[in-house]
């Protein structure tokens, strides 16, 4: 349920309500926009099937919510959300972009690409300290190794860093280390792991399911919320499908079906959706194009001899050239890369 107060409703009245809904255990939600505010109600609505609350000071109507998630929904927040990491800002207006390689293999190796994907204008570097494989002796990553090497890359370069984590001992070590943490495509519907992230005090950059429906995405980012962590920021990253020419396919339909129906800011990864570099630039410039507020893109020192996804790695002159051509892009959208 939302309550909709009357444009310029006072401060005491929208407090009364919001006291009338704790009152009757329930959770009270406000979103204010720069005329009306929204009071969005979390709870057994039935608990107040006997207070009339639209005959309440400045009520202006109820309005009912059908969809299952609802503090990641539009309708109980209208105004889109921006979520802070460090210096960057990602959400309407920015475009943020996450580049590095899909596994911390050194320190050496991840400070090397920190370095260059900083020199062609990336805010974040990417890397992977713990790597869920299909195969179980594929390379797993270095966990806190890793998540050390992450650091060290921060301080050298002034970049936000971001990692997957896998389990809730991997959240406890990565919090530690790095600005954001990732929940992979396979994690998706953890939902152990999902509130251990809501309770983790990062920012969350949530990955949309290998088969995931974007209900069931937004379902995901609801655990999140709901444990008390609004910082969440959605990733469309390829669904599977019968096509078989590329890893995964981009459903960049994603981007204004989540701008309709949520508020989260989303980003799009085509490196995991193609896994071929050679289709990942006119993607990323295709996911600009469709109102993505970032995108994620793997960038690797030596693809050839990468220990995880080097197929679809861009090596330091392909991000550099793809950072360049999407200037007009990024200026077309109305947005800045920060």
């Amino acid at each position: 349920m939302i309550i909709v107060m009357k444009p310029q409703a006072p401060r005491k009245d929208i407090s009364e309500v919001v006291s009338l809904i704790e009152s009757k255990g329930l959770t009270a939600h406000l979103s204010e926009g720069r005329e009306v505010t929204i009071i969005g109600v979390v709870g057994d609505k039935n608990k107040l099937c006997n207070v009339n609350i639209q005959l309440m000071s400045s009520v202006d109507k109820i309005v009912p919510v059908t969809e299952s998630y609802k503090l990641a929904s539009k309708k109980f927040h209208p105004e889109p959300t921006s979520v802070i990491v460090g210096n960057t800002v990602i959400g309407p207006g920015t475009l943020t972009i996450m580049a590095g390689p899909c596994a911390v293999e050194s320190e050496e190796q991840l400070l090397t690409i920190a370095r260059e994907v900083k020199k062609a204008g990336a805010q974040f570097v990417r890397g992977g300290a713990y790597k869920p494989r299909t195969s179980p002796y594929s390379f797993q990553g270095l966990e806190e190794e890793g998540l050390k090497y992450m650091a060290a890359a921060k301080q050298e370069t002034g970049l936000n860093t971001i990692c997957e984590v896998v389990s809730r001992e991997a959240i406890e070590a990565a919090v530690k280390y790095v600005d954001m943490i990732q929940i992979g495509a396979r994690n998706m519907q953890n939902f152990q792991l999902l509130k251990e992230a809501g309770h983790s005090g990062k920012p969350v950059l949530l990955k949309r399911g290998l088969a995931a429906t974007i209900d069931e995405w937004l379902n995901a980012a609801e655990y999140i919320i709901s444990e008390g962590n609004p910082n969440v920021v959605l990733c469309e990253r390829g669904i599977r499908t019968f096509e078989t020419a590329t890893r995964n396919t981009l459903d960049l339909s994603a981007v204004p079906v989540i701008k309709a129906k949520s508020h989260l800011p989303i980003i799009v990864d085509p490196s995991h959706a193609t896994g071929v570099w050679d289709y990942v630039a006119p993607l990323a410039k295709a996911g600009v194009a469709c109102g993505a507020d970032g995108l994620m893109i793997e960038v690797h020192n030596d693809p050839e001899h990468a220990l995880s996804d080097g197929p679809q790695s861009l090596t330091f002159k392909h991000f550099d050239e793809l950072m360049q051509d999407m200037k007009a892009y990024i200026k077309l959208a109305g947005r800045t890369l920060q």
